[in-house]
C-alpha cells in the first residue's frame, strides 16, 4: 500500500490487480491460461512466475472428523 500512496502523490498511475483463486483454475487449462495472461493481457517476468508457482505442482486434500481425504 505504501508503495501505491508513494505512486499516487507523485502523479504516477496506480493499478491494482486482484484475484479470487478459490476453484478458479480447476476448469482451466494451465498451460493456455499461461500463455493468455502473457500474450493477451502482458503479464510478464515474477508477475508471471508467480502464477506459474500457483498452479504447478501443487497439492491438496481434506481432513474432517479425524478422516483425511485422498491427496490429489
Amino acid at each position: 500500500m505504501s508503495d501505491a500512496f508513494v505512486a499516487a502523490d507523485t502523479g504516477q498511475a496506480t493499478l491494482l490487480g486482484l484475484l479470487d483463486l478459490t476453484a478458479a483454475f480447476d476448469t482451466v487449462d494451465q498451460a493456455i491460461l499461461i500463455e493468455s495472461l502473457r500474450l493477451m493481457f502482458g503479464v510478464i517476468d515474477s508477475a508471471l512466475d508467480w502464477m506459474k508457482s500457483y498452479l504447478t505442482g501443487r497439492t491438496q486434500h481434506v481432513r474432517y472428523r479425524g478422516e483425511v481425504s485422498t491427496t490429489m
